[in-house]
């Protein structure tokens, strides 16, 4: 297990934030001052239909798939964590929340209309894979968001790096699961640009693939249509 490379086995990373679910939520908040709350919201509203079914993957605590919920879609949210889902089902108890895994997601072919995704597609250990299974419960047409951390360019760049790669990793050592705040910055660095995972994104299946920035270049909205 390296934390230190952003690299984890599935194993690892569940248990992680395991122990971080209890201020999953807070740490999003202060990381974000609040803004994740709106990119969440524009992913949904970018994707999300009215009467839609909607897997939200990598569910977490649920904010996603919440919005989802408000944009008019029949969400089915899905984590591997058992103490994420269970923070989730707490907030709306009304959706569906299932454990399981998004490498091998346990629904047919063609079963959703749409998917988000929510600072979750970076932790996959097989991001080509996970992106495939997407797909797969997609119908032909379906359309999918991708809301996630990347690296900016520029100006904010040595903000950024600061950050991510002192300040957050220092709040961690005084939080549960501090572990988890060594790995982010890890887990961002090794993840693909904007322009990469929108090529991972086509080998998996999808096209039109756009995407927006937010924060200065430092959160990515990708979205693209199952072919």
């Amino acid at each position: 297990m390296n934390v230190k490379s952003g690299t984890l086995p599935a194993e690892g990373v569940r248990s992680m934030f395991g122990r971080i679910a209890p201020v999953y939520d807070s740490m999003n908040r202060v990381m974000t001052a609040g803004l994740d709350r709106r990119w969440r919201r524009e992913a949904a509203r970018t994707v999300v239909k009215p009467g839609d079914k909607v897997l939200d993957s990598c569910c977490g605590t649920g904010d996603l798939a919440i919005a989802a919920a408000a944009a008019g879609g029949k969400v089915t949210g899905i984590d591997f964590s058992k103490p994420m889902l269970e923070r989730a089902r707490r907030k709306a108890p009304e959706l569906e929340w299932v454990e399981g895994d998004a490498l091998a997601l346990p629904f047919a072919d063609g079963s959703f209309d749409a998917a988000t995704v929510g600072f979750g597609v970076r932790n996959l250990s097989e991001l080509d894979r996970g992106l495939s299974e997407l797909r797969r419960v997609l119908r032909p047409g379906g359309r999918l968001a991708i809301l996630e951390i990347t690296r900016p360019r520029g100006l904010l760049a040595p903000f950024y790096r600061l950050w991510f790669d002192v300040l957050i990793p220092a709040a961690g050592k005084v939080l549960p699961g501090g572990s988890a705040y060594t790995y982010l910055p890890a887990s961002v660095r090794r993840f693909p640009d904007p322009e990469g995972l929108a090529h991972v994104m086509d080998e998996a299946g999808f096209g039109e693939i756009r995407w927006r920035l937010f924060a200065g270049g430092i959160v990515a909205l990708h979205t693209g249509v199952a072919r």
